[in-house]
């Protein structure tokens, strides 16, 4: 993670698995090896008028702090996309994306501002609005989001980080980024600031495509190469995200892990909690 850490149900361990609509989801949370408190937050709706809602956040902070800026902005959130339609324009349910986190970042910086105990507080967020033909992407800070196509891991997001910028602008390589004292600092983060730097993308996406939601915990830890492996271990999503979590806690397991996966693929439907 960032200078922080830690999701929607905080136990060690949060399992979602449904199809609806032609979507299989399934969802993982682990606190890791180090950290005492899960600030990492997660939802997915699989049925929201016909479109499939997944969230990923993973809060900054400290204690008290990080955690409530990622709960607040998976239910903030959540709650405005309610107003979703299924017959919505794509600029309409963009805006209302754009809308929900900008809800959710004015709440938690005014929270952040108001209360000494939540001074300095806010989180990652990554939205991922799924049909069968496409995908909303929107993120602010460094989690991500991959899609998975034909074999193929594609990383949709970029990182809101101070060494990812040095990465584009050419003065540290991918391979020193990942290694680098200040890989954790942030450009943008939902909370920090009065007005949200949202940014937004819109892909289409064909049956057989799995999208990967994640904080930092699962991708600054695992390498893509290993991820792209990992996307292919079993045809149960299930199993998907358990090895995905492993691998996180296999590596070291520093930070809080979650992870969220949505694919394109009918199956039957199944539902399991724990």
């Amino acid at each position: 993670m960032r200078q922080h850490a830690d999701n929607c149900v905080p136990s060690t361990w949060s399992q979602v698995r449904e199809e609806v609509m032609g979507m299989r989801t399934a969802s993982r949370t682990d606190i890791g090896n180090i950290r005492i408190v899960n600030e990492d937050r997660s939802l997915v709706v699989p049925d929201l008028q016909g479109f499939t809602l997944g969230i990923v956040a993973d809060g900054m902070g400290g204690h008290q702090a990080g955690d409530t800026a990622s709960q607040l902005a998976v239910e903030l959130i959540h709650k405005r996309m309610l107003y979703l339609e299924e017959d919505m324009s794509d600029a309409d349910s963009e805006q209302l994306v754009i809308e929900a986190v900008s809800d959710a970042n004015r709440r938690i910086y005014e929270m952040a501002n108001s209360h000494e105990q939540f001074n300095g507080m806010g989180t990652t967020v990554v939205v991922v609005l799924a049909r069968q033909t496409d995908i909303l992407v929107a993120h602010i800070g460094d989690s991500r989001a991959y899609l998975c196509r034909d074999g193929e891991l594609e990383q949709l997001t970029d990182d809101h980080s101070l060494v990812n910028e040095l990465v584009k602008s050419g003065q540290l390589s991918k391979e020193e980024a990942e290694k680098h004292p200040r890989r954790n600092v942030l450009t943008r983060a939902l909370g920090t600031d009065a007005t949200a730097q949202t940014e937004i993308k819109r892909y289409a996406w064909k049956s057989g495509d799995t999208v990967l939601i994640c904080s930092d915990g699962l991708c600054g830890l695992v390498s893509e190469s290993r991820l792209q492996s990992l996307m292919h271990v079993d045809e149960d999503l299930e199993k998907v995200a358990d090895e995905l979590v492993h691998s996180a806690l296999a590596a070291g397991g520093d930070d809080n892990v979650t992870v969220v996966l949505i694919e394109n693929a009918p199956t039957e439907m199944i539902r399991k909690g724990g």
